[in-house]
């Protein structure tokens, strides 16, 4: 299995990957699943995201009419064809090493009447990027349903990873003098269901208004590099008849705590400068 994971990612040119991420700040592989598979974890993600609306910290507001769930894995059929997906493994390995670590699986949700958020980054900038000018972070993104313009596309501001937001709110939120600088390079992302993308967290972004009477859900994986020191705490747990079930390739870069039974996820990583929108 490891040897065949090993020969699929050398299709791959590194260089565009490492130039691609490190340049813009975002690249994306389009048709990498079937649409049948991205329905089975649309629907995976509805099951969800009903049952976190009723647990009491089951979901985040990211500002109005739109959430965020960080989920477990084995409640997503999908998610071993995702992580182990061999673009998936050549852009970890590129970007983050070869001991790369699955930190996060989650998904946003923003709903109709969901609007603009304010620019920013998911998290302060840590030192090995600000001062060592090294990516050791990846958050990689299925959307769920065809985007068209009226459902709130996720826009993001190319090679922006890099600017220093220190001086500024919470390290994440550029002032409002600086929006010009995002906005003249804004790229609106309009993928279709089989698309995925791998972008840096860091790189200024934020979900626009979704005009339309449609949900917008996306898978949002999240991987780190051995020695990351971002400070978002995540609580990645499985059963270990799930683990033990797992590839060698997929159990190797899983951070995770090993259960008998899967515990109640309480959302942890809120981000205050987004609960009201772009006001």
């Amino acid at each position: 299995m490891l040897a065949s994971i090993q020969a699929q990612t050398q299709q791959f040119d590194i260089a565009s990957i490492m130039g691609g991420l490190y340049g813009d700040g975002i690249i994306g592989l389009k048709g990498a699943f079937d649409r049948s598979w991205v329905q089975e974890v649309a629907e995976d993600i509805e099951v969800l995201f009903q049952e976190a609306l009723q647990r009491p910290g089951g979901t985040l507001n990211r500002g109005p009419n739109r959430y965020y769930v960080e989920t477990h894995p084995e409640r997503l059929r999908g998610f071993v064809d995702l992580v182990s997906h061999s673009w998936v493994v050549a852009v970890c390995e590129a970007v983050l090493g070869p001991e790369y670590k699955i930190v996060e699986i989650g998904f946003d949700v923003p709903g109709p009447g969901a609007v603009n958020q304010p620019w920013h980054r998911d998290f302060p900038t840590p030192p090995e990027t600000l001062i060592g000018r090294r990516l050791s972070s990846l958050a990689f993104n299925v959307t769920t349903v065809d985007v068209y313009e009226d459902m709130g596309p996720f826009e993001i501001a190319p090679g922006t990873q890099w600017d220093d937001l220190s001086e500024f709110e919470h390290g994440m939120f550029p002032p409002k003098s600086l929006y010009g600088r995002y906005k003249e390079r804004a790229q609106q992302k309009m993928p279709k269901m089989g698309d995925i993308s791998a972008r840096s967290s860091l790189t200024i972004h934020r979900g626009t208004a979704n005009l339309s009477n449609k949900f917008r859900p996306v898978l949002v994986l999240g991987v780190e590099a051995p020695d990351a020191t971002q400070a978002v705490q995540h609580n990645l747990q499985v059963t270990r008849t799930f683990y033990e079930s797992l590839p060698d390739q997929v159990h190797r870069h899983l951070a995770c705590r090993l259960v008998d039974q899967l515990e109640p996820l309480v959302q942890a990583h809120s981000i205050e400068g987004l609960l009201m929108g772009d006001t």
